[in-house]
């Protein structure tokens, strides 16, 4: 059941990188690209997990997952910051 979990995770972060961006696309509002960029970091570390934890559960990813998410947060911040000047 966990792994299912994982799989919708990652999809769920997939489909919402893919529409900000369509949607960064669309309008050229740069808010919703570095949202998308976040979230693509965000679908990363959710693959990641998912290979960590159900395909090789013997090596230790951890270091990997927490790096992704890490990048995709700090993307995020780094576009707040810059879009607010």
């Amino acid at each position: 059941m966990a792994e299912l979990v994982y799989v919708l995770c990652a999809a769920t972060s997939i489909a919402c990188a893919v529409l900000l961006l369509m949607g960064y696309q669309r309008s050229r509002t740069r808010l919703l690209f570095w949202s998308g960029l976040c979230f693509v970091g965000l679908a990363l570390n959710n693959v990641v997990l998912f290979v960590d934890l159900v395909l090789v559960p013997s090596v230790d990813l951890s270091l990997v997952r927490s790096g992704t998410a890490l990048v995709g947060m700090l993307v995020l911040l780094f576009g707040l910051v810059w879009e607010s000047r």
